[in-house]
């Protein structure tokens, strides 16, 4: 099957090493400096997993993209994704699945309804990864769990669901295919949104949150408050949503940061939209009091955009 990655961050690019690795036919669409050192030089790749490797993975733009994926997964940032349709289109074929995994809430419907007649599925990810230099990428820890599911309406052939599974399998990446994929991307939502709300309010990373104190007692109120936004929503979690959460959290390397963090920090263009202000607005729409989420956006500027 040929992978196309649409984003190179840390969670397309580790995704794209990966696949690369175990002998998959995989491609990256990236921009700019990125992609003119793809393209020169290889992506380099620091694991914990797979150790360090220059790999020479093909890097296109997104207009010059030469063929048709039968797999594609969306990993750019939230900000972007109601720019990406045009892409999409153009890189699939009548039978191209694609699979969202992002760190915002109802990616999969929203790209849908800009890339018209592709199968858009919806899916969420767990790892620790980050761009460590101009086309380098860092992965860390051992946790790298893609979920992903078929959304209501949609129809993907079991003989091609079995197949991507399989891929994912052998190059290393633990795969769940979802039951209930809008159950299991707010469970994401709600947890990179508390993990990484916390880092950034406090500039720490994840070790001081493993252990009691007022940055722990931070994490659980947002979690708190999120759940009370699914539970209105009407989603059943299956599990105890705290102790999700403080569990994944205390699996984490205790000097890993979120990228919505060091995107602040570094001034760049974040997610803050979508982990926090979409987060208080779903409350307000649904008649949610939101304590915790309101003490963190009290520090951080709505974008202008929004």
């Amino acid at each position: 099957m040929k992978y196309l990655i649409i984003g190179t961050g840390g969670v397309g690019g580790s995704i794209a090493a990966f696949l690369h690795l175990s002998g998959c036919d995989v491609d990256c669409i990236a921009r700019g400096e990125a992609l003119e050192a793809i393209n020169r030089r290889g992506l380099i790749f620091h694991s914990d997993v797979k150790g360090e490797h220059t790999l020479p993975i093909k890097a296109y733009s997104a207009e010059e993209y030469p063929g048709k994926a039968d797999v594609i997964f969306v990993t750019v940032k939230g900000y972007s994704i109601d720019s990406i349709g045009p892409a999409i289109m153009r890189c699939s074929h009548k039978d191209t699945v694609v699979i969202p995994v992002l760190n915002v809430y109802g990616t999969g419907a929203r790209i849908a309804s800009n890339a018209l007649g592709v199968n858009v599925l919806d899916g969420c990810i767990y790892i620790v990864g980050f761009k460590s230099g101009i086309g380098e990428i860092t992965q860390m820890g051992d946790i790298f769990h893609l979920v992903y599911g078929v959304p209501r309406g949609k129809h993907v052939p079991q003989e091609t669901i079995d197949r991507i599974n399989q891929d994912l399998t052998a190059a290393g990446i633990k795969v769940t295919l979802s039951d209930d994929i809008d159950r299991d991307t707010f469970i994401k939502w709600s947890y990179i949104s508390a993990m990484a709300l916390t880092g950034a309010y406090y500039d720490i990373p994840m070790g001081p949150i493993q252990h009691p104190g007022k940055e722990r007692d931070t994490f659980i109120g947002l979690t708190t408050e999120s759940k009370a936004i699914g539970e209105k929503l009407g989603i059943d979690f299956g599990c105890d949503l705290v102790e999700h959460h403080l569990a994944v959290m205390d699996s984490l390397d205790p000097h890993s940061t979120a990228s919505l963090q060091k995107d602040l920090k570094a001034g760049h263009d974040s997610e803050i939209q979508g982990q926090l202000f979409d987060m208080i607005d779903r409350a307000r729409s649904l008649g949610i009091p939101t304590p915790t989420y309101d003490l963190i956006a009290s520090r951080f500027s709505r974008p202008h955009c929004s």
